[in-house]
């Protein structure tokens, strides 16, 4: 299953409270990497933080996954976890008088 994983800061969490973290944090994420958990990893545009592309067998599989991060850990980030699939909708562009 292919999921959109968005981290998500709690409260008081900051950047500075991260730092302590942030060399496990990145060594934990390219183990997940190599693992075949995270697929895609980047940085969020809209404020600090990251949103993956994970692959597990559920939504909870992929949970337990994440809530094994440093920050996580620290109780500093929880997550989002969204499950996606296929883009079915393409058919309706082919369909009669849509051509």
């Amino acid at each position: 299953m292919k999921l959109l994983c968005l981290d998500v800061p709690q409260p008081g969490a900051s950047l500075e409270k991260y730092q302590p973290h942030m060399q496990d944090e990145a060594r934990h994420a390219w183990q997940m990497y190599k693992g075949g958990i995270i697929r895609d990893i980047y940085f969020r545009q809209d404020r600090p933080g990251v949103a993956l592309i994970a692959e597990a067998e559920s939504v909870e599989a992929a949970k337990a996954a994440l809530a094994e991060f440093p920050l996580a850990k620290a109780d500093l980030i929880g997550w989002d976890v969204i499950p996606l699939g296929p883009f079915t909708n393409w058919e309706s562009l082919f369909a009669s008088g849509n051509a």
